[in-house]
Protein backbone atom coordinates (compact mmCIF):
# COMPACT_ATOMS: atom_id res chain seq x y z
CA UNK A 1 0.00 0.00 0.00
CA UNK A 2 1.44 3.37 -1.01
CA UNK A 3 1.96 6.04 1.64
CA UNK A 4 0.50 9.56 1.35
CA UNK A 5 2.89 12.28 0.23
CA UNK A 6 2.76 14.13 3.53
CA UNK A 7 4.45 11.23 5.33
CA UNK A 8 7.72 12.49 3.83
CA UNK A 9 7.17 16.15 4.76
CA UNK A 10 9.78 17.50 7.17
CA UNK A 11 7.10 19.32 9.18
CA UNK A 12 5.11 16.10 9.60
CA UNK A 13 8.19 14.24 10.81
CA UNK A 14 9.07 17.05 13.23
CA UNK A 15 5.60 16.97 14.72
CA UNK A 16 5.72 13.19 15.06
CA UNK A 17 8.91 13.61 17.07
CA UNK A 18 7.24 16.21 19.30
CA UNK A 19 4.26 13.90 19.74
CA UNK A 20 6.47 11.12 21.08
CA UNK A 21 8.29 13.57 23.37
CA UNK A 22 4.96 14.80 24.76
CA UNK A 23 3.85 11.23 25.44
CA UNK A 24 7.19 10.52 27.17
CA UNK A 25 6.44 13.38 29.57
CA UNK A 26 3.28 11.57 30.65
CA UNK A 27 0.91 13.95 28.88
CA UNK A 28 -1.97 12.48 26.87
CA UNK A 29 -1.97 14.51 23.63
CA UNK A 30 -5.50 13.33 22.79
CA UNK A 31 -7.62 13.48 25.98
CA UNK A 32 -11.25 12.37 25.90
CA UNK A 33 -12.94 15.61 26.91
CA UNK A 34 -12.61 19.22 28.01
CA UNK A 35 -15.12 21.45 29.78
CA UNK A 36 -14.87 25.13 28.80
CA UNK A 37 -17.07 27.65 30.59
CA UNK A 38 -17.65 29.76 27.49
CA UNK A 39 -17.33 29.77 23.71
CA UNK A 40 -14.98 32.39 22.28
CA UNK A 41 -17.72 34.10 20.29
CA UNK A 42 -19.86 34.47 23.43
CA UNK A 43 -16.96 36.03 25.36
CA UNK A 44 -16.23 38.50 22.56
CA UNK A 45 -19.88 39.56 22.45
CA UNK A 46 -20.27 39.72 26.23
CA UNK A 47 -17.24 41.95 26.77
CA UNK A 48 -17.12 43.97 23.56
CA UNK A 49 -18.44 47.13 25.22
CA UNK A 50 -17.19 46.48 28.76
CA UNK A 51 -14.21 48.08 30.40
CA UNK A 52 -11.80 45.63 31.99
CA UNK A 53 -8.86 45.93 34.34
CA UNK A 54 -5.33 45.43 33.03
CA UNK A 55 -2.47 42.96 33.04
CA UNK A 56 -1.50 43.31 36.72
CA UNK A 57 -5.07 42.73 37.96
CA UNK A 58 -5.44 39.65 35.71
CA UNK A 59 -2.12 38.31 36.97
CA UNK A 60 -3.42 38.77 40.54
CA UNK A 61 -6.61 36.88 39.54
CA UNK A 62 -8.82 39.90 40.26
CA UNK A 63 -10.63 39.86 36.91
CA UNK A 64 -13.27 37.54 35.48
CA UNK A 65 -12.30 33.88 35.13
CA UNK A 66 -12.92 31.95 31.89
CA UNK A 67 -12.11 28.53 30.49
CA UNK A 68 -11.93 28.41 26.69
CA UNK A 69 -10.74 26.06 23.97
CA UNK A 70 -9.57 26.57 20.43
CA UNK A 71 -6.96 26.01 17.74
CA UNK A 72 -3.67 27.91 17.89
CA UNK A 73 -3.47 30.17 14.82
CA UNK A 74 -0.82 32.61 16.04
CA UNK A 75 2.10 31.99 18.42
CA UNK A 76 4.95 34.41 19.24
CA UNK A 77 7.37 34.73 22.15
CA UNK A 78 8.08 38.12 23.73
CA UNK A 79 10.52 37.76 26.64
CA UNK A 80 8.83 36.15 29.62
CA UNK A 81 5.46 36.12 27.84
CA UNK A 82 4.13 34.17 24.87
CA UNK A 83 1.23 35.73 22.97
CA UNK A 84 -1.02 33.49 20.94
CA UNK A 85 -4.40 33.53 19.27
CA UNK A 86 -6.80 30.63 19.49
CA UNK A 87 -9.65 30.15 17.07
CA UNK A 88 -12.99 28.47 17.64
CA UNK A 89 -15.27 28.41 14.63
CA UNK A 90 -14.85 31.80 12.97
CA UNK A 91 -13.92 33.66 16.19
CA UNK A 92 -10.45 34.33 17.62
CA UNK A 93 -9.20 35.61 20.95
CA UNK A 94 -5.73 36.53 22.19
CA UNK A 95 -4.20 34.55 25.04
CA UNK A 96 -1.06 35.26 27.07
CA UNK A 97 1.21 32.60 28.59
CA UNK A 98 3.50 33.86 31.37
CA UNK A 99 6.79 32.25 32.39
CA UNK A 100 6.01 32.45 36.11
CA UNK A 101 2.27 31.93 36.32
CA UNK A 102 1.17 29.63 33.47
CA UNK A 103 1.17 25.90 34.09
CA UNK A 104 0.71 22.99 31.67
CA UNK A 105 -1.76 20.36 32.80
CA UNK A 106 -0.14 16.99 33.61
CA UNK A 107 3.40 18.28 33.01
CA UNK A 108 5.55 16.75 35.78
CA UNK A 109 7.06 19.44 37.97
CA UNK A 110 10.27 17.49 38.51
CA UNK A 111 11.13 17.47 34.82
CA UNK A 112 13.82 19.76 33.46
CA UNK A 113 11.38 21.07 30.83
CA UNK A 114 9.50 24.04 32.26
CA UNK A 115 5.94 24.90 31.35
CA UNK A 116 7.18 27.95 29.46
CA UNK A 117 9.64 25.88 27.40
CA UNK A 118 6.96 23.28 26.74
CA UNK A 119 4.62 25.96 25.38
CA UNK A 120 7.43 27.47 23.35
CA UNK A 121 8.95 24.27 21.93
CA UNK A 122 6.25 21.60 21.87
CA UNK A 123 3.17 23.48 20.71
CA UNK A 124 2.61 24.27 17.03
CA UNK A 125 0.17 26.26 14.95
CA UNK A 126 -2.86 24.08 14.46
CA UNK A 127 -2.73 22.41 17.88
CA UNK A 128 -5.99 22.52 19.83
CA UNK A 129 -5.68 23.61 23.44
CA UNK A 130 -7.81 24.46 26.43
CA UNK A 131 -6.94 27.53 28.51
CA UNK A 132 -8.05 28.74 31.93
CA UNK A 133 -7.35 32.22 33.15
CA UNK A 134 -8.49 35.80 33.72
CA UNK A 135 -9.61 38.41 31.24
CA UNK A 136 -7.93 41.78 30.73
CA UNK A 137 -7.39 44.38 28.06
CA UNK A 138 -3.97 45.24 26.68
CA UNK A 139 -2.82 48.84 26.34
CA UNK A 140 -4.20 48.73 22.79
CA UNK A 141 -7.57 47.59 24.09
CA UNK A 142 -7.42 43.99 22.87
CA UNK A 143 -9.41 41.49 24.94
CA UNK A 144 -6.92 38.90 26.23
CA UNK A 145 -6.87 35.89 28.54
CA UNK A 146 -4.03 35.78 31.10
CA UNK A 147 -3.65 32.01 31.13
CA UNK A 148 -3.02 30.14 34.38
CA UNK A 149 -3.30 26.63 32.97
CA UNK A 150 -3.04 25.10 29.51
CA UNK A 151 -4.36 21.69 28.47
CA UNK A 152 -3.24 20.05 25.24
CA UNK A 153 -6.42 18.70 23.63
CA UNK A 154 -5.14 17.61 20.22
CA UNK A 155 -1.63 17.60 18.77
CA UNK A 156 -1.86 18.37 15.06
CA UNK A 157 0.55 16.58 12.74
CA UNK A 158 0.15 18.74 9.65
CA UNK A 159 0.75 22.51 9.54
CA UNK A 160 -1.77 25.18 8.73
CA UNK A 161 -1.29 27.10 5.48
CA UNK A 162 1.12 30.02 5.63
CA UNK A 163 -0.67 32.93 7.33
CA UNK A 164 0.30 35.37 4.56
CA UNK A 165 -0.11 33.37 1.34
CA UNK A 166 -2.66 31.02 2.90
CA UNK A 167 -4.68 28.47 1.00
CA UNK A 168 -5.33 30.59 -2.07
CA UNK A 169 -5.89 27.99 -4.78
CA UNK A 170 -9.65 27.64 -5.21
CA UNK A 171 -9.55 23.96 -6.16
CA UNK A 172 -7.42 23.15 -3.13
CA UNK A 173 -9.83 25.06 -0.91
CA UNK A 174 -12.78 23.04 -2.23
CA UNK A 175 -10.95 19.72 -1.85
CA UNK A 176 -9.73 20.53 1.65
CA UNK A 177 -12.71 22.41 2.97
CA UNK A 178 -11.65 21.71 6.56
CA UNK A 179 -8.44 23.70 5.99
CA UNK A 180 -10.37 26.36 4.09
CA UNK A 181 -12.67 26.84 7.09
CA UNK A 182 -9.71 27.21 9.45
CA UNK A 183 -7.81 29.61 7.17
CA UNK A 184 -10.76 31.68 5.98
CA UNK A 185 -13.24 32.33 8.82
CA UNK A 186 -15.53 34.20 6.41
CA UNK A 187 -16.22 30.88 4.67
CA UNK A 188 -17.65 29.55 7.91
CA UNK A 189 -20.00 32.55 8.01
CA UNK A 190 -21.33 31.54 4.59
CA UNK A 191 -22.20 28.09 5.87
CA UNK A 192 -23.70 29.47 9.07
CA UNK A 193 -25.96 31.58 6.88
CA UNK A 194 -26.86 28.48 4.87
CA UNK A 195 -27.93 26.76 8.07
CA UNK A 196 -29.94 29.80 9.12
CA UNK A 197 -31.70 29.84 5.73
CA UNK A 198 -32.68 26.18 6.10
CA UNK A 199 -33.98 26.76 9.64
CA UNK A 200 -36.11 29.67 8.44
CA UNK A 201 -37.43 27.72 5.45
CA UNK A 202 -38.66 25.09 7.90
CA UNK A 203 -40.19 27.81 10.09
CA UNK A 204 -42.06 29.31 7.12
CA UNK A 205 -43.43 25.94 6.04
CA UNK A 206 -44.49 25.13 9.60
CA UNK A 207 -46.27 28.49 9.84
CA UNK A 208 -48.18 27.54 6.69
CA UNK A 209 -49.24 24.13 8.10
CA UNK A 210 -46.94 22.00 5.95
CA UNK A 211 -45.63 18.71 7.33
CA UNK A 212 -42.02 17.76 6.67
CA UNK A 213 -41.54 14.22 5.33
CA UNK A 214 -38.70 12.02 4.10
CA UNK A 215 -38.97 9.90 0.97
CA UNK A 216 -36.61 7.37 -0.67
CA UNK A 217 -33.45 8.41 -2.45
CA UNK A 218 -33.15 5.01 -4.16
CA UNK A 219 -35.90 4.45 -6.73
CA UNK A 220 -36.81 1.68 -9.14
CA UNK A 221 -38.13 4.23 -11.65
CA UNK A 222 -36.95 7.83 -11.79
CA UNK A 223 -39.04 10.85 -12.72
CA UNK A 224 -40.17 14.35 -11.81
CA UNK A 225 -37.63 16.24 -13.94
CA UNK A 226 -35.88 16.13 -17.29
CA UNK A 227 -32.48 14.77 -16.32
CA UNK A 228 -30.22 11.77 -16.78
CA UNK A 229 -30.03 9.66 -13.59
CA UNK A 230 -27.23 8.00 -11.68
CA UNK A 231 -27.58 4.22 -11.57
CA UNK A 232 -26.57 1.75 -8.90
CA UNK A 233 -27.21 -1.89 -8.02
CA UNK A 234 -28.97 -3.32 -4.98
CA UNK A 235 -27.25 -6.60 -4.22
CA UNK A 236 -29.85 -7.81 -1.70
CA UNK A 237 -32.63 -7.83 -4.31
CA UNK A 238 -30.45 -8.29 -7.43
CA UNK A 239 -31.90 -5.20 -9.08
CA UNK A 240 -30.71 -1.98 -10.63
CA UNK A 241 -31.77 1.22 -8.89
CA UNK A 242 -31.60 4.95 -9.60
CA UNK A 243 -30.75 7.90 -7.40
CA UNK A 244 -33.75 10.22 -7.48
CA UNK A 245 -33.66 13.16 -9.87
CA UNK A 246 -36.49 14.96 -8.06
CA UNK A 247 -38.61 14.70 -4.92
CA UNK A 248 -41.88 15.08 -6.80
CA UNK A 249 -43.24 11.60 -7.42
CA UNK A 250 -43.10 10.29 -3.85
CA UNK A 251 -44.56 13.50 -2.45
CA UNK A 252 -47.51 13.35 -4.85
CA UNK A 253 -48.21 9.79 -3.70
CA UNK A 254 -48.51 11.17 -0.17
CA UNK A 255 -51.00 13.78 -1.40
CA UNK A 256 -53.02 10.92 -2.93
CA UNK A 257 -52.80 9.15 0.43
CA UNK A 258 -54.50 12.04 2.18
CA UNK A 259 -51.81 14.39 3.50
CA UNK A 260 -52.95 17.88 2.59
CA UNK A 261 -49.64 19.78 2.68
CA UNK A 262 -46.23 18.12 2.60
CA UNK A 263 -42.67 19.22 1.91
CA UNK A 264 -39.22 17.69 1.87
CA UNK A 265 -35.71 19.12 1.97
CA UNK A 266 -33.36 16.56 0.52
CA UNK A 267 -30.56 15.59 -1.82
CA UNK A 268 -31.27 15.17 -5.52
CA UNK A 269 -28.90 13.67 -8.09
CA UNK A 270 -28.66 14.46 -11.79
CA UNK A 271 -26.00 13.04 -14.08
CA UNK A 272 -25.27 16.33 -15.80
CA UNK A 273 -22.53 18.87 -16.33
CA UNK A 274 -20.78 20.93 -13.69
CA UNK A 275 -20.64 24.71 -13.89
CA UNK A 276 -21.16 27.80 -11.75
CA UNK A 277 -24.80 26.95 -11.01
CA UNK A 278 -24.85 23.13 -11.40
CA UNK A 279 -23.52 20.33 -9.25
CA UNK A 280 -24.61 16.72 -9.94
CA UNK A 281 -25.59 16.36 -6.26
CA UNK A 282 -27.65 19.24 -4.89
CA UNK A 283 -30.22 20.09 -2.24
CA UNK A 284 -33.81 20.79 -3.15
CA UNK A 285 -36.99 21.66 -1.31
CA UNK A 286 -40.29 20.58 -2.84
CA UNK A 287 -43.78 21.11 -1.46
CA UNK A 288 -47.28 20.13 -2.49
CA UNK A 289 -50.56 21.58 -1.22
CA UNK A 290 -53.99 20.12 -1.92
CA UNK A 291 -56.54 22.50 -3.44
CA UNK A 292 -53.90 25.07 -4.44
CA UNK A 293 -53.12 26.17 -7.99
CA UNK A 294 -50.09 27.94 -9.38
CA UNK A 295 -51.45 31.33 -8.32
CA UNK A 296 -51.50 30.17 -4.69
CA UNK A 297 -47.97 28.80 -5.12
CA UNK A 298 -46.75 32.13 -6.54
CA UNK A 299 -48.01 33.98 -3.49
CA UNK A 300 -46.46 31.35 -1.21
CA UNK A 301 -43.10 31.55 -3.03
CA UNK A 302 -42.72 35.32 -3.02
CA UNK A 303 -43.81 35.25 0.62
CA UNK A 304 -41.07 32.72 1.42
CA UNK A 305 -38.31 34.84 -0.15
CA UNK A 306 -39.55 37.99 1.56
CA UNK A 307 -39.77 36.16 4.91
CA UNK A 308 -36.21 34.82 4.55
CA UNK A 309 -34.84 38.25 3.63
CA UNK A 310 -36.48 39.96 6.59
CA UNK A 311 -35.36 37.27 9.03
CA UNK A 312 -31.75 37.40 7.80
CA UNK A 313 -31.26 41.02 6.69
CA UNK A 314 -34.09 42.78 8.51
CA UNK A 315 -35.47 44.05 5.18
CA UNK A 316 -36.73 42.68 1.88
CA UNK A 317 -33.63 44.16 0.23
CA UNK A 318 -30.87 41.55 0.23
CA UNK A 319 -28.14 43.93 -0.96
CA UNK A 320 -26.20 44.44 -4.17
CA UNK A 321 -25.68 41.30 -6.23
CA UNK A 322 -23.89 40.69 -9.53
CA UNK A 323 -25.63 39.35 -12.62
CA UNK A 324 -23.97 36.95 -15.08
CA UNK A 325 -22.22 39.85 -16.81
CA UNK A 326 -20.78 41.20 -13.57
CA UNK A 327 -23.13 44.18 -13.29
CA UNK A 328 -24.34 44.99 -9.78
CA UNK A 329 -28.00 45.45 -8.85
CA UNK A 330 -29.73 46.05 -5.54
CA UNK A 331 -32.19 43.17 -5.26
CA UNK A 332 -35.52 43.58 -3.48
CA UNK A 333 -37.54 40.37 -3.01
CA UNK A 334 -40.63 42.12 -1.61
CA UNK A 335 -43.96 40.78 -2.84
CA UNK A 336 -45.61 41.01 -5.28
CA UNK A 337 -43.18 39.92 -7.96
CA UNK A 338 -43.58 40.71 -11.67
CA UNK A 339 -45.77 38.15 -13.46
CA UNK A 340 -45.51 37.72 -17.22
CA UNK A 341 -46.16 34.83 -19.61
CA UNK A 342 -43.28 33.20 -21.45
CA UNK A 343 -44.64 34.32 -24.83
CA UNK A 344 -45.18 37.92 -23.64
CA UNK A 345 -41.68 38.03 -22.09
CA UNK A 346 -40.15 37.07 -25.45
CA UNK A 347 -42.15 39.85 -27.09
CA UNK A 348 -41.14 42.39 -24.40
CA UNK A 349 -37.44 41.62 -23.96
CA UNK A 350 -36.48 40.17 -27.36
CA UNK A 351 -38.99 41.96 -29.59
CA UNK A 352 -39.99 38.60 -31.06
CA UNK A 353 -43.67 37.76 -31.46
CA UNK A 354 -43.70 33.98 -31.34
CA UNK A 355 -47.37 33.77 -32.31
CA UNK A 356 -46.62 35.44 -35.64
CA UNK A 357 -43.75 33.07 -36.49
CA UNK A 358 -43.71 29.65 -38.08
CA UNK A 359 -41.61 26.85 -36.63
CA UNK A 360 -39.04 27.34 -39.38
CA UNK A 361 -38.79 31.07 -38.71
CA UNK A 362 -38.17 30.34 -35.05
CA UNK A 363 -35.45 27.86 -36.04
CA UNK A 364 -33.81 30.47 -38.27
CA UNK A 365 -33.55 32.88 -35.32
CA UNK A 366 -32.01 30.21 -33.10
CA UNK A 367 -29.54 29.03 -35.75
CA UNK A 368 -27.86 32.44 -35.52
CA UNK A 369 -26.90 31.62 -31.91
CA UNK A 370 -23.59 29.80 -32.26
CA UNK A 371 -24.02 28.09 -28.89
CA UNK A 372 -26.93 25.93 -30.10
CA UNK A 373 -26.41 22.66 -31.97
CA UNK A 374 -28.02 22.72 -35.44
CA UNK A 375 -29.15 19.09 -35.26
CA UNK A 376 -30.89 19.78 -31.95
CA UNK A 377 -32.75 22.75 -33.41
CA UNK A 378 -34.08 20.62 -36.26
CA UNK A 379 -35.62 18.15 -33.78
CA UNK A 380 -37.28 20.75 -31.54
CA UNK A 381 -41.06 20.98 -31.41
CA UNK A 382 -42.78 24.37 -31.41
CA UNK A 383 -43.09 24.42 -27.63
CA UNK A 384 -39.41 23.61 -27.13
CA UNK A 385 -38.45 26.23 -29.73
CA UNK A 386 -40.43 28.80 -27.74
CA UNK A 387 -38.72 27.78 -24.50
CA UNK A 388 -35.32 27.96 -26.23
CA UNK A 389 -36.01 31.46 -27.52
CA UNK A 390 -36.88 32.48 -23.98
CA UNK A 391 -33.70 30.92 -22.62
CA UNK A 392 -31.45 32.56 -25.21
CA UNK A 393 -32.98 36.03 -25.43
CA UNK A 394 -34.93 36.76 -22.25
CA UNK A 395 -33.41 35.19 -19.13
CA UNK A 396 -30.52 37.66 -18.84
CA UNK A 397 -33.00 40.56 -18.57
CA UNK A 398 -34.87 39.14 -15.56
CA UNK A 399 -32.87 40.91 -12.85
CA UNK A 400 -35.46 41.80 -10.23
CA UNK A 401 -37.78 38.94 -9.16
CA UNK A 402 -40.00 37.69 -12.00
CA UNK A 403 -42.48 34.87 -12.36
CA UNK A 404 -42.48 33.57 -15.93
CA UNK A 405 -45.86 31.89 -16.25
CA UNK A 406 -47.75 29.77 -18.81
CA UNK A 407 -45.18 27.49 -20.46
CA UNK A 408 -45.50 25.12 -23.45
CA UNK A 409 -46.69 21.63 -22.50
CA UNK A 410 -43.58 20.04 -24.05
CA UNK A 411 -41.46 21.47 -21.21
CA UNK A 412 -43.07 19.18 -18.62
CA UNK A 413 -45.27 16.07 -18.57
CA UNK A 414 -46.53 16.67 -15.02
CA UNK A 415 -48.41 19.97 -15.26
CA UNK A 416 -52.12 20.72 -15.83
CA UNK A 417 -53.25 22.33 -19.07
CA UNK A 418 -54.23 25.97 -18.76
CA UNK A 419 -57.78 26.66 -17.56
CA UNK A 420 -58.23 29.18 -20.39
CA UNK A 421 -59.59 27.01 -23.26
CA UNK A 422 -57.80 29.08 -25.90
CA UNK A 423 -54.42 28.70 -24.17
CA UNK A 424 -55.10 25.02 -23.54
CA UNK A 425 -55.65 24.51 -27.28
CA UNK A 426 -52.21 26.01 -27.90
CA UNK A 427 -50.67 23.54 -25.48
CA UNK A 428 -49.99 26.03 -22.67
CA UNK A 429 -49.76 24.67 -19.13
CA UNK A 430 -50.08 26.36 -15.74
CA UNK A 431 -46.40 26.37 -14.91
CA UNK A 432 -44.18 29.15 -13.65
CA UNK A 433 -40.48 29.61 -13.04
CA UNK A 434 -39.03 32.29 -10.80
CA UNK A 435 -36.01 34.31 -11.97
CA UNK A 436 -33.65 36.69 -10.17
CA UNK A 437 -30.43 38.08 -11.68
CA UNK A 438 -31.16 36.14 -14.86
CA UNK A 439 -31.09 32.77 -13.03
CA UNK A 440 -33.95 30.36 -12.46
CA UNK A 441 -34.64 30.12 -8.73
CA UNK A 442 -37.78 27.95 -8.61
CA UNK A 443 -40.17 25.83 -10.65
CA UNK A 444 -43.89 25.26 -9.96
CA UNK A 445 -47.09 23.86 -11.44
CA UNK A 446 -50.76 23.49 -11.08
CA UNK A 447 -50.23 19.75 -10.86
CA UNK A 448 -51.72 17.37 -13.40
CA UNK A 449 -54.18 14.95 -11.78
CA UNK A 450 -55.92 13.58 -14.90
CA UNK A 451 -54.67 9.96 -15.02
CA UNK A 452 -55.47 9.47 -18.72
CA UNK A 453 -53.64 12.60 -19.87
CA UNK A 454 -50.82 11.82 -17.43
CA UNK A 455 -50.36 8.39 -19.03
CA UNK A 456 -50.39 9.91 -22.51
CA UNK A 457 -47.69 12.45 -21.60
CA UNK A 458 -45.50 9.91 -19.83
CA UNK A 459 -45.81 7.53 -22.77
CA UNK A 460 -44.57 10.36 -25.00
CA UNK A 461 -41.65 10.84 -22.63
CA UNK A 462 -40.87 7.13 -22.72
CA UNK A 463 -40.79 7.19 -26.53
CA UNK A 464 -38.28 10.05 -26.37
CA UNK A 465 -36.19 8.00 -23.94
CA UNK A 466 -36.25 4.99 -26.25
CA UNK A 467 -35.23 7.25 -29.13
CA UNK A 468 -32.11 8.29 -27.26
CA UNK A 469 -33.12 11.34 -25.19
CA UNK A 470 -31.15 10.65 -21.98
CA UNK A 471 -33.11 13.31 -20.04
CA UNK A 472 -36.58 11.91 -20.81
CA UNK A 473 -38.51 9.92 -18.20
CA UNK A 474 -39.51 6.25 -18.35
CA UNK A 475 -43.08 5.08 -17.68
CA UNK A 476 -43.78 4.89 -13.95
CA UNK A 477 -46.73 2.52 -13.61
CA UNK A 478 -46.78 2.78 -9.83
CA UNK A 479 -47.17 6.56 -10.04
CA UNK A 480 -49.90 6.25 -12.68
CA UNK A 481 -51.75 3.79 -10.46
CA UNK A 482 -51.56 6.30 -7.60
CA UNK A 483 -53.00 9.05 -9.81
CA UNK A 484 -55.78 6.67 -10.86
CA UNK A 485 -56.64 6.34 -7.18
CA UNK A 486 -57.45 10.04 -7.25
CA UNK A 487 -55.23 13.05 -6.47
CA UNK A 488 -57.00 16.27 -5.44
CA UNK A 489 -56.32 19.55 -7.23
CA UNK A 490 -52.82 20.45 -6.14
CA UNK A 491 -50.11 23.07 -6.42
CA UNK A 492 -46.44 22.11 -6.32
CA UNK A 493 -43.15 23.98 -5.96
CA UNK A 494 -39.46 23.12 -6.24
CA UNK A 495 -36.57 25.37 -5.14
CA UNK A 496 -32.86 24.66 -5.43
CA UNK A 497 -31.48 25.41 -1.97
CA UNK A 498 -27.92 25.88 -3.20
CA UNK A 499 -28.92 28.61 -5.67
CA UNK A 500 -31.04 30.27 -3.00
CA UNK A 501 -28.00 30.34 -0.70
CA UNK A 502 -25.88 31.75 -3.55
CA UNK A 503 -28.37 34.59 -3.95
CA UNK A 504 -28.51 35.42 -0.26
CA UNK A 505 -24.74 35.20 0.30
CA UNK A 506 -23.76 36.92 -2.94
CA UNK A 507 -21.60 33.99 -4.06
CA UNK A 508 -21.22 33.51 -7.81
CA UNK A 509 -20.32 29.80 -7.80
CA UNK A 510 -22.35 26.92 -6.40
CA UNK A 511 -19.10 25.39 -5.13
CA UNK A 512 -18.77 28.24 -2.62
CA UNK A 513 -22.02 27.25 -0.87
CA UNK A 514 -21.45 23.47 -0.87
CA UNK A 515 -19.41 22.01 1.95
CA UNK A 516 -17.76 19.44 -0.32
CA UNK A 517 -18.45 20.10 -4.02
CA UNK A 518 -17.79 17.33 -6.49
CA UNK A 519 -14.28 17.58 -7.92
CA UNK A 520 -12.31 15.77 -10.59
CA UNK A 521 -10.00 13.07 -9.25
CA UNK A 522 -6.52 14.45 -8.69
CA UNK A 523 -4.90 11.37 -10.25
CA UNK A 524 -6.84 12.01 -13.44
CA UNK A 525 -5.66 15.62 -13.46
CA UNK A 526 -2.06 14.50 -13.25
CA UNK A 527 -2.53 12.06 -16.12
CA UNK A 528 -4.03 14.78 -18.29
Amino acid sequence: MSEPDYFSFEEYQNRLTKLEEIKALGINPYPHTHCPTHEIDAILNQYKDQELLGFEEAEAKKTDFVALSGRIVLHRSMGKNIFAQIQEGSSRIQVLFNRDHTNVKDLPIDKELSAHKFLEKKLDLGDIIGVEGHLFRTHKGELTVYVTEVSLLCKSLLPLPDKHSGLTNKEARYRKRWVDLISHPEVMETFKLRSKILANIRAYFAKSDFMEVETPILERVYGGAQAAPFTTHLNALHMNMYLRIALEISLKKLIVGGFSRVYEIGKVFRNEGIDATHNPEFTSVECYASYWDYNDVMRFTEGLYEFLAKEIFGTSKIGFRKDKKGNEHEIDVAAPWIRISMIDSIKKYANIDVEDLSDEEMREILIKKETIDLDQIKKMSRGILTAKLFEEFVEEHLIQPHFIIDHPIETTPLCKLHRDPELAKKGIVERFEGFILGCEICNAYTELNDPLLQRKLLEAQDRLLQAGDAEANPIDEEFLEAICQGMPPCGGLGIGIDRLVMLFTGESSIRDVLYFPLMRQQTAEKEE
